[in-house]
């Protein structure tokens, strides 16, 4: 009988062997954030002209919302979609000035070419 015997670790299906789709995967999450962030940006100098009584500008960058997955063609991507905020005290809700992503609505957790792909029927 055979007394020494290899064992090969199955590969999780969030970890990848592969350093290049590792690296890919890096740049596609680092060129995500700068694109929410740089829409975010450009959202709060589209009301740089609105300010507060005091003098302060209404609508500012307000921190992230929690980290999530996005998956994509290239795997999962851990994303922080940016918050902007109004600081108006407005009365109605409908006077606050809102900030919706185009790029990756609050909803989202998949891309929208992945939604495009046929279903997988098994046969």
């Amino acid at each position: 009988m055979k007394t020494d015997t290899t064992i090969l670790p199955f590969r999780q299906s969030e970890s990848i062997a592969d350093p290049l789709t590792e690296l890919a995967r890096e740049g596609a999450r680092r060129m995500l954030s700068e694109a929410l962030k740089a829409e975010a940006d450009a959202f709060v100098a589209s009301f740089a002209d609105e300010q507060l009584e005091d003098g302060r500008q209404r609508i500012v960058r307000h921190g992230f919302g929690p980290e999530r997955k996005i998956q994509t063609g290239i795997g999962a991507l851990d994303v922080q979609r940016p918050k902007v905020r109004d600081r108006m005290d407005a009365l109605d809700p409908a006077e606050k000035i809102r900030f919706t992503s185009n790029i990756l609505p609050k909803w989202a957790r998949r891309s929208v070419s992945l939604d495009a792909l046929p279903a997988h029927t098994g046969h």
